[in-house]
């Protein structure tokens, strides 16, 4: 063939810096998409062996050499693939990649807010350029009686071709760096990428140095390959003193070892896999030596393909710095981490691996968002999801409630994302009691309702008009009450209280929470949930009789009087009641609508407004029975009263929520004071 010189209709000047920018925002990519179109290449090959096209020699193994120089700032990439003929250069490299790099400039040239891409625009090789000023391809066809050829491209924009000088088959890319990219001559620097991308591709890739020293390694003869290339044949005597036979060695060049797991785990079936496979394969790929809680092998060939492994790591931190990683590969190449378009929100908490060669990546990622394709794989992992779950609920109880703590936010923010995801686990999502037992919602709700049935039969046995059929139709429209706790150490004096008579709680202790219970109330309409703060429940008080009463409103209204003024705050909410506990003298409540607007309001950014503008001040509950309150009463102008009101009131909000320093000071001081007494 005589030399053939062309140019390309194709200015580099204006398709570099959006190539740049919006497909290869990663540098880096060059590199997977050339490993890619090498595998491509074998894996035709062998089809066309299989089909008896054409008949691979006794001795082949597919492989890709990547291939550093330093000193000529090259880098170089050969497969045993099928080759090309001087056609199919002509058609495949000057034709395609270079007008599909056309057709993405022509699309993306005015674009500057668009969504990052995934994949690649027909631009593989085409991407060498962003990293070598000169690019040639040595390449050597298949076909019969095929003639090598030798093609070589300055920039991008010229290329020249004639016959090559070849002798395999198979396909040869050597780029020569810029001076911008020359740490792709680093042999370190070629493996971090190649590990990044290509650890899982179909073909075996080996990544050397040119013009290296050789390494060498000793081996049991015994254990010597045809392919090894022996230098020396050693006898190992046994060592003095030391009985048996003689060794013998032999010392051969290292072998070159595969940079990529052609066969990784989730590949297999899920029935050859052992644990120690799953937790190795984890520990390999996201370099975390804790053991996985559980993990699920997606293995689907209907009516898409997708195959992975989702694990499910320990979580002990809190949500909002969880940060998991899911990757997505493409016939076993690295495409992405965390794609939200495939892999649905609440799951990023996760670590795993996607494979999907049906994804089409060759578009942007806002077109994914509206693909319905991609959404019926999301659906898919969700599904998935939500059947070990509820599986592992269902046969294996006692791991799935060592699991619950680490699991629960995951699970409960699906609830919040994912309506489907939701109404499959409603049914396996665990709630843990004061007791540390853990109960479904539906336990929860049969045990408060007991709870309120006794309570009410208590109150209609000492009330002597009673109408049933109104208490009845009464209770009906009632919603039952599942009290909650949210910090165990903070609210421990509340805890106490309900435990003494006999009453429970569950436990939503994380930050999600607080919008799990309204998803909860959502969905469940007949029932409310109550922070265990949030009133005095009826079994923790004593009746005030009839005879009572009238007394009894005389006694509260002056404590309430010699607060507010002790305090200095006319309007402060407080209440006496009468507490079946004696050892407590005050605690503080606040309503479960006003602290849920406190909450939304912090959220918002509004907690520099007062809060008492929205009705969210706490109220003073005081324990009529209690000597410290009796002692107020009986002795108004005590000069302990004062001091004594003050630190009932702070200790009550203590057990309520954190002082702010000025309170904290002031209470320490009046701590002081009060032991000071103690000794005169």
């Amino acid at each position: 063939m005589t030399m053939k010189k062309g140019s390309l209709s194709i200015d580099s000047e204006n398709i570099f810096p959006i190539i740049k920018k919006w497909v290869y925002s990663d540098h880096d990519i060059f590199v997977r998409e050339l490993v890619s179109n090498g595998c491509d290449a074998i894996t035709k090959l062998k089809k066309l062996d299989m089909m008896g096209e054409y008949e691979l020699p006794d001795n082949y193994k597919a492989k890709i050499q990547v291939i550093v120089n330093p000193e000529e700032k090259t880098l170089k990439f050969i497969d045993n693939g099928l080759g090309m003929t001087a056609e199919e250069v002509e058609k495949y490299i000057t034709q395609i990649a270079f007008s599909g790099a056309t057709q993405f400039l022509e699309k993306y040239k005015d674009k500057t807010t668009e969504d990052e891409m995934i994949g690649h625009f027909g631009l593989g090789f085409y991407s060498a350029f962003m990293v070598a000023d000169e690019v040639h391809i040595d390449t050597l066809s298949y076909q019969n009686d095929a003639t090598a050829v030798h093609w070589v491209s300055e920039g991008g924009t010229e290329y020249e071709m004639q016959d090559g000088n070849k002798q395999e088959v198979g396909t040869e890319i050597t780029l020569f760096l810029n001076e911008d990219c020359l740490e792709f001559a680093n042999e370190y620097r070629v493996r971090e990428v190649l590990e990044k991308y290509c650890s899982f591709m179909p073909v075996e890739i080996f990544l050397s140095k040119a013009n290296a020293e050789p390494e060498y390694e000793t081996i049991d003869e015994a254990d010597v390959l045809d392919t090894d290339e022996v230098v020396e044949h050693i006898t190992e005597e046994p060592k003095e003193g030391e009985e048996g036979e003689a060794k013998q060695k032999a010392k051969i060049v290292k072998r070159p070892v595969s940079i990529s797991d052609i066969h990784p785990l989730w590949t297999k079936n899920p029935s050859e896999c052992t644990k120690e496979d799953y937790i190795d394969f984890y520990r390999k790929v996201f370099m975390d030596y804790k053991e996985p809680l559980f993990w699920i092998h997606l293995n689907m060939d209907y009516p898409f393909n997708l195959k992975g492994i989702l694990y499910f790591p320990k979580i002990n931190t809190e949500y909002d710095s969880i940060e998991g990683k899911i990757k997505l590969y493409n016939n076993q190449v690295f495409i992405a981490d965390n794609i939200k378009e495939v892999i649905p929100e609440f799951l990023m908490v996760l670590k795993g691996v996607i494979d999907c060669p049906d994804l089409p990546l060759n578009v942007s990622r806002s077109a994914l968002q509206n693909d319905g394709f991609v959404n019926k794989v999301a659906d898919y992992i969700s599904k998935k999801v939500a059947d070990k779950l509820n599986g592992m609920f269902k046969t294996d109880r006692e791991n799935y409630e060592k699991y619950w703590d680490d699991i629960s936010p995951f699970i409960k923010f699906g609830c919040l994302k994912d309506e489907k995801f939701g109404s499959k686990v409603k049914d396996s999502i665990l709630y843990k009691d004061l007791e540390h037992k853990y109960l479904t919602l539906e336990d929860c709700i049969k045990a408060n309702k007991k709870e309120d049935a006794e309570t009410e039969e208590t109150k209609a046995e000492t009330t002597e008009e009673t109408d049933a059929a109104e208490n009845s139709e009464q209770a009906e429209k009632e919603k039952t009450t599942v009290y909650y706790v949210t910090d165990e150490q903070q609210q421990s004096q509340y805890i106490n209280m309900f435990k003494e008579q006999g009453q429970d709680a569950i436990l939503l202790t994380h930050n999600i929470d607080s919008a799990f219970i309204t998803y909860l109330e959502q969905k469940h309409e007949d029932v409310k949930f109550m922070r265990i703060d949030a009133d005095v429940h009826e079994s923790l008080k004593d009746e005030v009789s009839e005879d009572e009463k009238e007394e009894f409103q005389k006694t509260s209204d002056s404590i309430v009087e010699i607060f507010r003024k002790e305090l200095g705050n006319d309007k402060l909410d407080v209440k006496v009641e009468k507490l079946k506990d004696d050892n407590v003298a005050s605690m503080a409540v606040l309503s479960e609508e006003s602290r849920r607007m406190a909450e939304m309001m912090k959220m918002y950014g509004m907690s520099g407004m007062d809060p008492s503008m929205f009705g969210t001040q706490a109220t003073l509950i005081l324990n009529a029975n209690h000597p410290l309150v009796k002692f107020v009463v009986e002795h108004k102008r005590s000069k302990n009263v004062s001091i004594i009101c003050k630190q009932l009131y702070d200790l009550a909000m203590l057990a309520h929520k954190p002082l702010n320093p000025e309170e904290m000071t002031a209470f320490v001081q009046r701590s002081n004071e009060i032991m000071m007494l103690l000794t005169k």
